[in-house]
């Protein structure tokens, strides 16, 4: 057992260092998917945070070159029970380890996680520190109280990208604004014939509107919804001007935007099987999740509708101001490799952009 893990409380962790060698700190969050492991360490969202996954074996069909969701991980460690070394896949380039060293990427192996994510169950999401180091687990125990908690960093800053790019088609110009962009929402527009712009997350509304979008979306991303000031900002200044759509982080921003309020869950929805009803067509659906804050519905405008509710807490998963051309979901509608069954959210928010009514 080279390597450890404590967190704020001081309860202690030891495994098998994978990855990168040093210390990291984040807040020590879980996710419960069963596939789907690279996707979720190219998750921007996760910036600030080491992840702990749920199933017991990641790792085996290794890392492929087609499925990264941002340009590199921008997660702070990564924590798992068995991490397969020699996968089998025939579109596999490397491993997860080694794709951990070429990122330096700190991880932990063979602890017992199920323990974890009781303890984070119970308490909820806590800071902590991961070492390979022979620093005296006190000293470790000071460096993880001194750090920031998550709702004191600015995030979105690290993981935005810095100068504007386009995905050419020839129908309507979306503008998506990168507040940590998984690469599948501009896929999913771009699939449906859009010509896609990823627009950096410090642009004001004038700077956003000189691109001359027929809609945009502002992105998933990390961190504290309250921290993005000047996203908020912006979608003050958009509101009513062309349709828009927010998803997860992008929905928190909105709901701040008009005066609502967020608060943080105690350790958050992240994994790819939570139940959501759509009120507005009676349905229940499966989705993909990854976020730490929520909406209040009791603080809401008048004027945005709750759309969709988490079956499993009944907070808002999605809102909509029909006059405005407004759309919101908490979770993934392009979640990949899935499930699917909420695509259909992309195609109302088109529908508004072409002028028609949102199909049922």
């Amino acid at each position: 057992m080279d390597a450890r893990l404590v967190l704020e409380d001081g309860s202690l962790y030891q495994g098998i260092s994978r990855g990168a060698k040093g210390e990291t700190v984040g807040e020590v969050v879980f996710n419960t998917s069963m596939t789907g492991y690279q996707e979720i360490l190219t998750d921007p969202s996760y910036c600030g945070q080491i992840l702990t996954m749920t199933f017991p074996l990641i790792g085996n069909y290794g890392i492929t070159e087609e499925d990264f969701e941002s340009r590199r991980p921008f997660l702070r460690g990564f924590i798992v029970h068995e991490l397969c070394s020699r996968p089998s896949n025939w579109r596999s380039i490397m491993n997860v380890e080694e794709y951990l060293q070429q990122n330096n990427i700190i991880a932990l192996e063979g602890l017992d996680t199920r323990a974890l994510v009781r303890q984070i169950r119970e308490k909820g999401a806590m800071r902590g520190i991961i070492t390979t180091e022979d620093t005296p687990n006190k000293t470790l125990l000071e460096k993880v109280n001194n750090a920031p908690t998550i709702s004191e960093m600015d995030l979105i800053s690290e993981v935005t990208t810095e100068q504007p790019y386009t995905w050419e088609n020839r129908g309507p110009r979306i503008a998506v604004i990168d507040l940590g962009l998984k690469l599948s929402i501009a896929r999913s527009l771009h699939r449906a014939g859009c010509h896609v712009t990823v627009l950096p997350a410090h642009l004001g509304a004038e700077e956003i509107m000189e691109f001359k979008p027929d809609g945009v979306v502002f992105s998933n991303g990390p961190g504290d919804p309250r921290q993005a000031s000047g996203a908020i900002k912006a979608l003050q200044g958009l509101i009513g001007k062309l349709p828009l759509m927010g998803i997860c982080l992008g929905h928190q921003l909105v709901a701040l935007a008009m005066g609502g309020k967020t608060f943080k869950l105690k350790f958050g929805h992240r994994g790819a099987n939570h139940p959501v009803k759509d009120l507005v067509r009676d349905k229940n659906y499966i989705t993909s999740q990854n976020h730490g804050f929520a909406v209040e519905a009791e603080n809401l405008p008048r004027e945005l509708s709750i759309t969709q509710q988490n079956l499993n807490d009944g907070t808002v998963e999605g809102m909509m101001d029909k006059k405005a051309k407004l759309t919101t979901v908490q979770y993934h509608p392009e979640a990949f490799p899935g499930p699917f069954d909420s695509n259909y959210i992309f195609d109302i928010f088109l529908d508004q952009v072409k002028g028609g009514e949102p199909h049922a």
